[in-house]
């Protein structure tokens, strides 16, 4: 991975930590909403509609809890160049939904990309991992979010939870 490593421990890794979230925060931006103002997460919500519809499940909710926990990831694959579901400085996935007060069962999609939602979805769907999270039944709510790297790449990160 490319990330950023922090070493020492107190006041000044705090300070060092915190400057380094300010700037993965700076490298977030989402696609249009299509004009329903949930940001990311509106340009996914047809596609997990017709998904979760497709396979006798109910539609998911979008959610600003996951929406920011997905941009999050997503701005911070973007800053390190790398698609991990781990945003470095011993921050995993789990540390990440309980930090944004996320509780119970979650998964997590990324993937990296110049892809519209219709094949980032679909791309998804043919993956089996990625297909059962879009499946699980446990799961009611969703958030999307991508953001571009310095050379416009695009790194996506879709949060479902309860």
């Amino acid at each position: 991975m490319n990330g950023i490593t922090i070493r020492g421990t107190g006041r000044l890794a705090g300070v060092a930590a915190m400057l380094c979230l300010l700037v993965v925060a700076g490298c977030q931006s989402v696609l249009p909403s299509g004009g329903n103002g949930v940001g990311a997460s509106g340009s996914g919500a047809a596609y997990l509609a017709a998904i979760r519809s497709e396979n006798g499940l109910p539609p998911l909710k979008s959610d600003s809890k996951l929406e920011r926990a997905a941009a999050q990831q997503a701005g911070f694959m973007a800053s390190a160049g790398d698609m991990d579901h781990s945003t470095g400085w011993g921050k995993g996935f789990s540390r990440r939904m309980k930090q944004n007060g996320i509780a119970g069962p979650a998964a997590e999609n990324v993937a990296y990309g110049a892809m519209t939602p219709q094949k980032l979805f679909s791309m998804w769907m043919d993956s089996s991992g990625h297909r059962r999270n879009m499946l699980d039944p446990r799961f009611g709510h969703y958030g999307l979010g991508s953001a571009t790297d310095g050379q416009g790449r695009r790194y996506w990160a879709l949060v479902l939870a309860k």
